[in-house]
């Protein structure tokens, strides 16, 4: 079972970015994912989830509207679409994955390495 996250990278404000979640080892069919991310010196907060097993999904109020999460089940990846960047979006950005209802609880067992999202002029 493994999660790649990529995507990430150095953008102005304003700007987007596509965040990319390759999931190898299981099918995202019953399974929950999210996207957290934390910054330097903050604690790790959930920015996005969805339950593809019970068609939940979740945005964090600071990013509704900017942000959107997307599926592609031929690939088993998940994206994070992020427009509109602000500053305050910098961060280490991780996805992860598990059982449960809904999409905003804890059990999430199986998470990607971090990719870092810079917003910066």
């Amino acid at each position: 079972v493994q999660l790649q996250a990529s995507g990430g990278g150095l953008v102005q404000p304003g700007g987007s970015l596509r965040l990319s979640c390759e999931v190898s080892g299981f099918s995202l069919d019953t399974y929950a994912v999210g996207w957290f991310r934390q910054a330097p010196g903050k604690q790790r907060e959930g920015v996005a989830c969805e339950n593809y097993g019970d068609a939940t999904t979740g945005y964090a109020t600071s990013v509704k509207g900017r942000f959107a999460m997307s599926r592609d089940k031929s690939k088993n990846t998940v994206y994070l679409q992020m427009n509109s960047l602000k500053r305050e979006d910098t961060a280490v950005y991780y996805c992860a994955a598990g059982r449960m209802f809904g999409c905003w609880g804890a059990e999430y067992d199986y998470w990607g390495q971090g990719t870092q999202v810079t917003v910066s002029s």
